[in-house]
């Protein structure tokens, strides 16, 4: 019944997002309209926005805005996912979910704020203010041991916070020549 109730509120909020964005279809973009179509974070920071956030305001985002699909550390409720976890993802023996968190998967601390960015809340993706998406990319880190709960994340900060995990990744395309590839 719960996940019922749930498919159906995100449903109306995505039919209620759609009518909002008609409606102003054939409107000249405004420069906020082309700087959140332009999404794109490299993994040295190259493009991260103005704005600022710390842990404990993005806790409070986190409840708001993302605790409807989303666990707090130490919630069970198996309808939501814990903080990090990704689904599906196997290892070479065939095993899903083996400690594949923000903490352990992630190699750049960019990467998080960028698909937080792009993709939550689920909604209404890049609805929130620059400083929220730091915000609760600096709760995300913290929660999976990252960084401090009074680390400041800014587009100067956060691309220095080093992923635990950053060495553990193999290109998956070897022979890209050096310029091409990402330059943390």
């Amino acid at each position: 019944m719960y996940l019922r109730n749930l498919l159906t509120l995100v449903a109306l909020l995505a039919v209620a997002g759609v009518a909002n964005a008609q409606s102003r279809f054939g409107e000249p973009a405004t420069q906020e309209d082309i700087d959140k179509s332009f999404w794109t974070i490299f993994p040295d920071g190259e493009f991260l926005p103005d704005g600022e956030g710390v842990a404990a305001t993005g806790r409070d985002l986190f409840e708001v805005n993302c605790h409807i699909c989303h666990n707090f550390p130490g919630e069970n409720d198996p309808v939501k996912d814990e903080i990090g976890k990704l689904f599906g993802i196997k290892d070479k023996s065939g095993r899903t979910n083996l400690q594949q968190t923000i903490g352990s998967y992630w190699p750049y601390s960019t990467t998080v704020f960028d698909y937080v960015r792009r993709a939550m809340p689920l909604t209404s993706p890049m609805s929130l203010s620059n400083s929220d998406y730091y915000a609760l990319t600096a709760y995300l880190l913290y929660e999976n041991g990252v960084i401090e709960e009074d680390d400041v994340m800014n587009k100067d900060t956060l691309p220095k916070v080093e992923m635990p995990n950053k060495d553990g990744f193999i290109m998956a395309y070897p022979d890209v020549p050096e310029k091409y590839k990402a330059k943390p």
